[in-house]
């Protein structure tokens, strides 16, 4: 199944579609198919579950950046930064691995065990 995202003029996912394989045969059959089928000329970006379209699987209120191809999830907090590679938001302070649980903490701007 292929899966499509429904921009605004802010580029700000509205909503997300999937169509089968045998209609989007490309991402322009795709388009058209859902623009047929509600009678419209929205805008229309095919997104894809394991991330191998646009970096990451759009979501409602994802924004789709044209410069780097991809959709942007809303910004968790305000310490963390965009990945320019990955197109995902990261802490300045790297996830513990020590099997633990752990929670952002924005005060701090550090982990806080769970």
């Amino acid at each position: 199944m292929a899966h499509f995202a429904k921009l605004n003029s802010d580029n700000i996912v509205e909503r997300v579609e999937v169509v089968s394989n045998d209609v989007a045969t490309n991402e322009q059959a795709g388009i058209n198919f859902l623009n047929n089928l509600y009678g419209t000329n929205d805008v229309w970006k095919q997104t894809s579950y394991n991330e191998n379209i646009r970096k990451n699987f759009a979501g409602i209120g994802y924004t789709y950046n044209q410069t780097k191809d991809a959709f942007i999830a809303l910004k968790p907090f305000n310490s963390w930064v965009l990945n320019d590679d990955t197109c995902k938001w990261e802490s300045p302070v790297t996830y513990p691995d020590d099997g633990e649980q752990y929670k952002w903490n924005e005060d701090t701007t550090s982990w806080d065990a769970v």
